[in-house]
C-alpha cells in the first residue's frame, strides 16, 4: 500500500528563509515502499538540490497518485513553484507552511477533542508534519 511522508532539510529551510519565502518549507511525498527509503533516494538523488532530507512523519494512504494529495493539501497551504525558483530543480511537491493554519487546526482539534484551550506555542516539525498528512488525506 503506498506511504504518504513529509520530510524536511535543514539546508532548504535555510534558503527558503533567505530568499523571503519561509523557513517553513516541507516536501510531501508519496512513496510505493517504506518512508524511509524513500527519503533515503531523496538523499541519493539530490532531490531539489539537497541531501540533508530527515523524515517527519508517514502514513499509508489508498491513493496512488502524488498530484491529488498535492492538490488536497494546495487548497489550505501555498505550493512552492519550482519553476519560478532554480534552486529547487524542478522538485514537485515542496510546501509552504503557514504556521497560524497549523495553530488553528490544533486549537480546534484539542478543542474537539474536549481537552482545555492551551497557550499558543509555535507547532513542532512533527506536529507540522502531521497536519500536512491529515490535509493529504482529506
Amino acid at each position: 500500500m503506498p506511504t504518504a511522508f513529509v520530510a524536511r532539510s535543514d539546508s532548504q529551510q535555510g534558503w527558503a528563509s533567505d530568499v523571503g519565502l519561509t523557513r517553513h518549507v516541507y516536501k510531501l511525498g508519496l512513496s510505493d515502499g517504506e518512508a524511509k527509503a524513500a527519503v533515503a533516494t531523496l538523499n541519493e538523488e539530490s532531490h531539489a538540490g539537497r541531501n540533508d532530507w530527515t523524515l517527519l512523519a508517514a502514513q499509508t494512504t489508498a491513493e496512488t497518485d502524488l498530484d491529488v494529495l498535492l492538490g488536497r493539501v494546495a487548497r489550505k497551504e501555498a505550493m512552492v513553484d519550482p519553476t519560478y525558483y532554480p534552486q529547487l530543480r524542478r522538485a514537485p511537491g515542496i510546501i509552504k507552511v503557514k504556521l497560524g493554519n497549523v495553530e488553528n487546526h490544533l486549537l480546534v482539534k484539542e478543542a474537539l477533542e474536549g481537552q482545555l484551550p492551551r497557550k499558543a506555542k509555535a507547532p513542532t516539525a512533527a506536529q507540522i508534519a502531521t497536519y500536512l498528512l491529515r490535509l493529504a488525506a482529506g
